[in-house]
């Protein structure tokens, strides 16, 4: 419903060659340089989770927007809209962890913009970064997937969706779970260092890695085969979803990335990304095929297949 009310109503009225890519950001040329551009807004509940809060999440979202576009995150502005009556306590260290995560990234927070709103307008506190950065490995495009090419996950899945439903529902699993939430582009730079075979890479944010992967064989001449025994999924993740339900291969993940390679390269690749602590649960978890165009499929354990399809609800809503 929200790739339909994207493409229904914005595309439509919008209509111009960079919105079209919907890509994570967007590559602009001013003068000589290639510059990425993004604007992400942050409406989770609860507002601090295992692992993090908005603030941090905020800044991992954009500056991981802009690295999976090639680029070295350099700027962000900060909009705030904060509701009436929100505890100053709260706001101190949902502003200190904005920071703490803007200097662990290596990028400047240079503009910004705050509203106060009347009690029960928002939700305690909403936020809007957007970020820029000057692209330094140009060429990133579904355009060059090759059949052969691997698909590899940077860590296991669906870890900030259960630390988010852990806070919210009061739930306690066999396992504690945090948040994935981090900024990766230290992680992805090493990565894009390695190879130079890198076709597209994407973070699998809402909607999670079946998602993401739908929206990159959309339209497409080929088709993602996935090995159901290659996916990683942490142990209190897969305690969680066998107790409630949920599919891992959907949940959000706010500290990951995916990255389509050339198979030569993605033995090279895995070992620099294990290399970094965000990166050591890294694995190659299926390849680009011609079989089934257009299509996610996986081989399931017991040696079946399934089409891993476009959901068509969210499992978890207001989870970034």
């Amino acid at each position: 419903m929200m790739h339909s009310l994207i493409d229904s109503f914005f595309l439509k009225e919008f209509d111009n060659k960079i919105l079209k890519r919907k890509s994570d950001s967007a590559v602009i040329k001013i003068g000589a340089e290639d510059i990425a551009f993004t604007t992400d807004s942050y409406v989770v509940n609860p507002i601090i989770f295992p692992g993090g809060n908005i603030g941090s999440l905020a800044v991992h979202g954009t500056v991981n927007d802009l690295s999976v576009c090639g680029a070295k995150p350099l700027y962000l502005s900060l909009g705030l809209v904060i509701e009436e009556g929100l505890d100053k306590k709260t706001l101190a260290e949902i502003t200190k962890s904005i920071s703490a995560a803007a200097k662990a990234a290596g990028v400047l927070i240079v503009t910004g913009d705050t509203k106060v709103v009347e009690k029960g307008s928002c939700d305690k506190i909403f936020i809007n970064i957007s970020g820029i950065g000057k692209v330094y490995y140009p060429g990133l495009s579904g355009d060059r997937i090759r059949p052969g090419d691997a698909v590899i996950v940077s860590g296991s899945l669906g870890e900030h969706a259960i630390a988010v439903l852990s806070k919210r529902e009061g739930i306690s699993f066999g396992t504690d779970v945090l948040s994935d939430s981090a900024s990766l582009n230290m992680l992805i730079a090493g990565a894009l260092k390695a190879s130079r075979n890198i076709r597209l890479m994407r973070d699998p944010t809402r909607g999670g890695l079946g998602t993401t992967l739908n929206e990159i064989v959309t339209g497409g001449k080929f088709g993602i085969a996935l090995e159901e025994k290659d996916i990683p999924v942490s142990e209190g993740v897969r305690e969680a979803c066998e107790l409630l339900g949920f599919d891992p291969l959907y949940l959000a993940c706010e500290g990951r990335a995916i990255i389509i390679a050339a198979p030569q390269d993605a033995a090279k690749i895995i070992k620099v990304l294990r290399r970094d602590r965000l990166g050591r649960g890294s694995k190659i978890i299926g390849r680009v095929t011609f079989d089934h165009k257009g299509k996610v499929y996986m081989k399931t354990s017991s040696g079946g297949l399934r089409l891993v399809d476009m959901p068509s609800g969210e499992q978890l809503p207001r989870i970034c």
